[in-house]
């Protein structure tokens, strides 16, 4: 492709996804658990599948507890690849 083709091609969408924050021991960054429900393949029962990612929480204000919204970024350490979107509800 040629530099004005790259220019005008759309970016793709970005992974988005809903987690409880776990973890805010960290500066700038919270660990975020996503959970996801999964059907067996032969019993047919459903069970939780949970992953954890660390993201990235610029001005610190999520903490544990609060159910967020994380959208996929570029690499910004070893282990950070999302980052907080939105706060959708704080912890009670």
């Amino acid at each position: 492709m040629s530099d004005v083709q790259q220019a005008r091609a759309p970016r793709a969408q970005r992974k988005t996804r809903t987690g409880t924050v776990v973890s805010d021991k960290m500066h700038k960054s919270v660990v975020v658990a996503i959970g996801r429900r999964v059907t067996h393949g032969l019993y047919g029962k459903q069970a939780t599948r949970t992953s954890r990612v660390v993201a990235h929480d610029e001005r610190n204000e999520a903490h544990v507890g609060d159910v967020v919204r994380i959208v996929e970024t570029r690499p910004l350490s070893k282990t950070k690849r999302w980052r907080i979107v939105t706060i959708v509800e704080r912890a009670k």
